[in-house]
């Protein structure tokens, strides 16, 4: 199968996500300083795929190449790039000395952002089973966007530890902002297929 760009650069985000998750998933903060090129590594990879995430979306418009490839495959590798990295962050290898997780992430947090994820993609699925479309919204994108900040903002502050400073303060911004919003983009999904839902009730 012969692939336009758009999706070629959807291939390159899913490889550098698999890069990313690999890096997090070896990291142990007990052999800081040296894993620090670990993290850095990590916080740039996120970032182009998160940027290269914005630019095949408007290439796929732009030059009308949306595919089913493109549909099926671009969110998929969202959700690999982003669960992926907050699971991986709460981690042992962000545990310091005294057992605590030092990316100011809790386990609930990660429970709500996955937990989104796995009811927009099965209300995607029941909708386009049912003939409805369904396409991304602008809550979803908000959302996108909050998270693709947070990760590297975590990141970055667990990189400066004590040193943080004004990150160290965003991070908790930020950590709360990715769970009120990720909740949040759920209700005009909900509202979008309610139609299809009552009527599956109904049935």
């Amino acid at each position: 199968m012969r692939m336009n760009l758009p999706n070629q650069i959807t291939v390159g985000r899913f490889f550098l996500a698999v890069i990313l998750l690999a890096l997090l998933a070896g990291f142990d903060l007990r052999r800081h300083p040296t894993d620090s090129l670990i993290l850095e590594a990590a916080f740039w990879i996120f970032i182009v795929a998160a940027v290269t995430d914005i630019l095949d979306g408007y290439l796929a418009r732009k030059q009308n190449q949306v595919t089913s490839f493109g549909r099926v495959l671009d969110p998929f590798v969202d959700k690999i790039l982003v669960c992926g990295s907050f699971i991986l962050l709460l981690g042992r290898g962000f545990v310091d000395d005294a057992g605590q997780n030092v990316t100011g992430l809790s386990a609930w947090m990660v429970v709500v952002i996955v937990a989104r994820e796995l009811l927009v993609s099965g209300l995607r699925g029941f909708n386009e089973a049912a003939g409805t479309p369904f396409a991304s919204n602008i809550w979803g994108k908000i959302k996108m966007v909050v998270q693709s900040v947070t990760v590297p903002t975590i990141l970055r502050a667990v990189m400066l530890a004590d040193d943080a400073g004004w990150i160290d303060t965003l991070r908790v911004i930020m950590i709360w902002s990715t769970v009120g919003v990720t909740a949040a983009s759920v209700f005009p999904y909900l509202f979008a297929s309610r139609a299809v839902l009552s009527e599956q009730s109904r049935g």
